[in-house]
């Protein structure tokens, strides 16, 4: 297991390297880097771990879904669908520019890989549920639908609805999981529209609910095991991270909601991240 913690912990320092290099040479404007960052390590964990996917087969049904809610925060999925293979990894640098296929929010038929557009926030939950109904409905007994949630986008009243729904539907193969950075756009989550208690409201729903620390690559892969295999209710994680998570200067600054890195920037973020690379080659990550 320690052996497969450090490769997870690798790739994520690869995906956050590619959100670095797409922010400073796509040419394409700012891209949203902080709630990128934040769920790259769950976003890693899934991809490289959890999720039951074929890249050389995308219509094998009896495969695992995703869905990045936030999808403003596109850079982790793209750079996460390059390294498994569904698109050439050189690809990432056309994210976000006229007529490429990695547009500023994930599209469904558009992007190699990618299992439901996003755009307007809380709409992901719901679309999750839809899917999982439908999984059950074909008897694909073991997909799972996993979605991930910004903190900010589950002030949206759609979310709740889809999180009423589901328990009373029983459906049991969703697996929601909220980025609890405590940031939105704007500012402070808990000064724009305070969530808490977050935990308290989604058993209320009737949701199964676990919290993780979102960075903790094992306590990440334990709780996304326990979510795979739970039965019965459909699973919350809300997962306790860092906007901007991985590079120094950006960790808990809400100026990298969405913004443009400089050459100098760049350079910075890639020293930090060669230097966690290594901190994980000799055990101390």
């Amino acid at each position: 297991m320690e052996k497969e913690l450090k490769r997870l912990k690798k790739q994520a320092v690869q995906i956050r390297r590619d959100i670095m290099e797409i922010s400073a040479h796509s040419g394409n404007g700012a891209i949203h880097v902080g709630p990128a960052l934040s769920s790259t390590d769950i976003v890693a964990a899934l991809y490289f771990k959890i999720m039951r996917i074929r890249p050389d087969e995308p219509e094998w049904e009896d495969r695992d879904r995703f869905i990045l809610s936030k999808g403003h925060g596109y850079a982790v999925l793209y750079s996460a669908l390059a390294e498994r293979g569904y698109f050439p990894r050189e690809e990432l640098m056309t994210a976000r520019g006229i007529n490429s296929r990695l547009q500023g929010h994930p599209v469904l038929g558009k992007t190699p890989g990618v299992d439901m557009t996003s755009g307007s926030l809380g709409n992901g939950l719901s679309c999750g549920l839809g899917i999982a109904m439908g999984l059950k409905l074909k008897k694909k007994v073991h997909s799972k639908v996993y979605v991930i949630l910004g903190d900010g986008e589950i002030q949206e009243g759609m979310v709740w609805e889809a999180a009423m729904a589901a328990p009373n539907k029983k459906i049991d193969n969703l697996v929601a999981i909220v980025d609890y950075n405590h940031y939105q756009s704007c500012g402070d989550v808990d000064e724009i529209n305070c969530l808490h208690p977050l935990v308290e409201k989604w058993k209320a729903f009737g949701w199964h609910v676990m919290e993780m620390n979102g960075h903790d690559m094992g306590e990440i892969v334990s709780k996304l095991s326990i979510a795979k295999e739970f039965a019965g209710k459909p699973v919350c994680i809300i997962a306790h991270t860092v906007k901007g998570k991985g590079i120094s200067f950006i960790e808990h600054n809400n100026k990298w909601h969405a913004k443009v890195c400089t050459e100098e920037e760049y350079r910075q973020a890639m020293t930090e991240l060669d230097a966690q690379d290594a901190a994980i080659d000799c055990g101390e990550m």
